[in-house]
């Protein structure tokens, strides 16, 4: 057992044991279907805080969590019996406009970033949620609403600070240990922990963006998509196909029925992006038009704290998307007994597919289109039906391709995180592993156990 003096060695941040009023609230995330109570939670201060821990850990062969964010679908930031490092104090945030980089302290949410970032006119792309820390979506790709324009955030990765499992602090770049940076950038949290990331900015000022509401028929979706495709690579979208929720600006008489909520940037010229919405708009009478030009930031609302839903989630990929796709999501939507059932589709291309397939660890380059097919319940007991009803319906959108996305991936075994670092990917993965982390200290993540030793 862990002693709260052997944890305390010098550390400048909190311990938070079970007998703390706060520790329900330190050990939680964001998906309720994992309950684990570690045996601490440590809520480092600063990058000597972290090597302690890691060391530590190391040496007793006490599970690890690393817990940034708290979005893993897999529930990696809790551990049972373990301990729980929350790195979410380290939110330092040093902005050169002129250079167009900032050094980012990876606790910091995609939020609490964007936001600083727009008073430069400045932005970098990570997913579609404010509340998500920089760490994990920067380690797993990040595919968001500035990926078709600027890349996925691993493409805007310049160098980052990683404290590997002997608790060392190492600067990595293209140039210091280029095989530990090749692999930070998708390879997710095997490696280390990050507690600084060297981001490059773009300019991004006004965009035109915001959510669309159109009435979802296997004509529009399909519409949607190929438009989606034939756009401008300033514009990126994600279109949720779902039951309408009773929100106030969508007519009283559509709640309750399937539509699709559409979130679109673009990211350029005004009137250009006009022009790119108009067959969007064009597509059907929206319900709801509430795409208009505002900052950037604007596109993350404010994230509810308390908001933990039980939900199930598979992630696919696909490269094509024909009529029968759209008439079998709508149909299996309505089969779900799910309180919220959802697929989600981004269609890809653009920067991110001019990015090499083994430049980094995100050997999905080529890709057309990544989808999401999940399940919002009010009940543990309802999760195997919801998993079944997910799996299959993914695995008929992907015609039976297991290629999985790791920021999307859930709890599924090592072959599904096999199908999200495919071929060479998965044995270079493994040997730069067995380099930094031979002992698989860092584990609780979507794992890429180390190379055996010859």
């Amino acid at each position: 057992m862990l002693s709260t003096p052997q944890l305390a060695l010098d550390l400048k941040g909190q311990i938070l044991t079970p007998e703390d009023p706060d520790y329900d609230q330190a050990r939680a995330v964001v998906y309720a279907n994992y309950d684990h109570r570690p045996a601490v939670v440590v809520r480092a201060a600063d990058a000597a805080d972290v090597a302690r821990i890691v060391t530590l850990a190391r040496d007793t062969g006490t599970e690890l969590a690393i817990r940034g964010g708290a979005h893993s679908p897999a529930g990696h930031g809790g551990s049972e019996g373990g301990i729980v490092l929350d790195i979410s104090a380290l939110k330092d945030l040093d902005i050169d406009a002129g250079a167009r980089t900032a050094w980012a302290g990876a606790g910091l949410t995609a939020g609490e970033y964007t936001t600083t970032a727009a008073e430069h006119g400045l932005a970098t792309g990570f997913g579609d949620a404010g509340s998500v820390g920089i760490g994990g979506i920067t380690l797993s790709g990040g595919i968001g609403f500035l990926v078709r324009k600027h890349g996925m955030t691993i493409d805007d990765l310049l160098a980052a600070e990683i404290v590997t499992a002997d608790g060392e602090l190492l600067h990595v770049d293209a140039e210091h240990h280029p095989d530990l940076f090749w692999a930070i950038r998708g390879g997710g949290g095997n490696f280390g922990v990050a507690t600084r990331l060297r981001l490059r900015l773009h300019e991004v000022g006004q965009v035109l963006g915001g959510m669309l509401f159109l009435p979802a028929t296997p004509e529009v979706l399909t519409a949607f998509i190929a438009e989606a495709e034939a756009a401008p690579e300033e514009l990126s979208t994600i279109a949720n196909v779902m039951y309408a929720p009773p929100m106030p600006f969508i007519p009283a008489e559509h709640h309750g029925r399937l539509i699709i909520l559409a979130m679109l940037v673009h990211a350029g010229d005004l009137e250009a992006g006009e022009r790119a919405l108009a067959p969007f708009r064009a597509l059907a009478t929206p319900l709801a038009d509430m795409v208009r030009p505002m900052a950037y930031p604007e596109m993350y609302p404010p994230h509810d704290p308390g908001y933990r839903p039980l939900a199930i989630g598979r992630t696919l990929f696909t490269d094509s998307f024909e009529l029968r796709d759209a008439e079998t999501i709508l149909e299996r939507i309505k089969t779900s007994t799910a309180a919220t059932a959802v697929t989600q589709l981004r269609v890809l291309g653009g920067a991110m597919a001019r990015v090499p397939a083994d430049a980094t660890a995100f050997a999905h380059r080529g890709r057309g289109i990544l989808g999401n097919v999940a399940a919002m319940f009010a009940s543990p007991e309802e999760l195997p039906v919801h998993e079944a009803w997910t799996t299959d319906l993914a695995m008929e959108l992907s015609r039976g391709d297991a290629s999985a996305y790791v920021g999307f991936l859930g709890d599924e075994g090592e072959a599904r995180v096999r199908a999200a670092y495919p071929g060479a990917t998965w044995d270079r993965l493994a040997e730069v592993k067995a380099t930094y982390d031979p002992e698989n200290v860092f584990r609780l993540n979507q794992n890429v156990p180390p190379v055996a030793p010859a």
